[in-house]
């Protein structure tokens, strides 16, 4: 997994929207990109509702939120739009952005073994190299504890 004090790779990925979002594009704020399993599952909408509720507070802080994973562009929207989210949404469908921050791991789920997103969360800061590093992300608070850590840069 990425970690932090590494410059956050570049990216350019499909949006909600019709249109793409490139990382470096964004320097000049900070960045906080969450690394989801899939759109309208309990935990990924309990974390993308608990982002677009904090989104004025993250906004204030100058911070741009983004959510990952390998869904379509037309399921994010479906997502967005069922949820009434506020958040930026790429769609990470041939999974490279995973592989380069180390989201895409081997998961165990009932003693069979497959391949799958760990749900973590990157910060990076306005110079484009990573702050902070949460991996394996347990959703309960951890918007609250994102928002503090974008504060404190």
């Amino acid at each position: 997994m990425i970690e932090a004090g590494q410059t956050a790779p570049d990216f350019t990925l499909p949006r909600d929207g019709g249109t793409d979002v490139t990382l470096s594009s964004l320097k000049g704020g900070p960045v906080v990109l969450y690394f989801y399993p899939r759109d309208d599952t309990p935990g990924c909408t309990t974390e993308a509702n608990d982002f677009t509720a904090m989104l004025p507070d993250f906004t204030a802080a100058g911070a741009t939120v983004i959510g990952v994973s390998k869904d379509t562009v037309s399921k994010h929207e479906k997502f967005i739009a069922k949820h009434d989210l506020g958040v930026i949404l790429v769609s990470d469908a041939e999974g490279d952005l995973c592989e380069t921050y180390g989201t895409w791991v081997e998961k165990n789920m009932y003693g069979k073994k497959s391949m799958g997103i760990q749900r973590a969360t990157v910060l990076i800061d306005a110079e484009g190299v990573v702050a902070r590093v949460w991996p394996k992300v347990k959703v309960a608070g951890h918007s609250a504890e994102v928002l503090e850590a974008v504060k404190a840069l």
